[in-house]
């Protein structure tokens, strides 16, 4: 009998000592997280088509775009904040966090290479995966030190919020501050999502993340079948946000270049 209980207690000790990787998923996370990467893809078309010229419209001054983008940009940065409570609720699990820090900061760089050969001075220097590699650090640490008062996080993301809308000033113009995001003009860039206002959606997104945990509404969820194309988008979403716009320009050039030979 002796031998049995020793192994229970070091099974224990090895759940509650298990990898990020090993914790569960929830399906409706995944499943919200693939409705944004859709709506990005859909608003990355319409870019290309743009970009092609063959549509005319303004995609940075129309409302509906403009307000398009920004329900995008929101939806991914909830759920930075809400998945970073997840992974953290047996603490911090540095190995995994470094790791997936490694991959997002590998393909920010990637991004800002591949923009710079293919608009030069509009490069993206500071765009959606700059700001969740930050971010993240960010919202870790604040997680880490206070998640026993996560109450603050409500007021603490509508101040930085508030604080990155209202407050700007030529002093945070200078090329090394812009992506802080205080500047009092947009910079020349392809994607531009500053620090501020967008960390305080990220932390939002961690206030979300303690409320569902603390009132246990994250248990797993068993969705409708047709959900599982967005609930695998939503599993590999870094991957699909890398591959779709060279697949979408690709299949864009082959489609205008055949109808110009027709």
């Amino acid at each position: 009998m002796k031998p049995k209980r020793v192994k229970k207690q070091k099974t224990a000790r090895l759940r509650n000592t298990a990898p990020l990787s090993s914790l569960p998923r929830y399906p409706l996370i995944d499943l919200l997280r693939g409705l944004a990467i859709s709506m990005m893809i859909i608003y990355h078309f319409f870019y290309d088509l743009v970009m092609f010229r063959v549509l005319w419209i303004d995609l940075q001054q129309e409302l509906f775009w403009v307000n398009f983008r920004a329900l995008i940009v929101s939806s991914f940065l909830l759920l930075v904040g809400f998945s970073l409570v997840l992974a953290m609720r047996r603490g911090l699990q540095l190995k995994a966090f470094l790791h997936r820090l490694g991959w997002l900061a590998l393909c920010a760089l990637l991004v800002s290479v591949g923009s710079f050969l293919m608009f030069a001075e509009r490069l993206i220097f500071f765009g959606i995966l700059h700001l969740i590699t930050t971010a993240s650090i960010i919202a870790a640490i604040l997680n880490y030190f206070l998640k026993k008062h996560y109450g603050l996080f409500l007021p603490l993301g509508l101040a930085l919020i508030a604080l990155g809308i209202w407050l700007q000033h030529p002093f945070f113009n200078q090329s090394s501050l812009q992506w802080l995001g205080l500047m009092t003009y947009k910079p020349p860039t392809e994607d531009y999502v500053p620090l501020l206002p967008w960390l305080g959606v990220v932390v939002l997104g961690l206030f979300a993340g303690h409320i569902c945990e603390k009132r246990d509404w994250l248990q797993q969820q068993t969705l409708p079948h047709f959900t599982r194309p967005l609930v695998f988008a939503g599993k590999h979403g870094l991957l699909i946000y890398m591959l779709h716009q060279p697949i979408l320009i690709g299949l864009l050039w082959v489609l205008l270049f055949a109808a110009k030979n027709i």
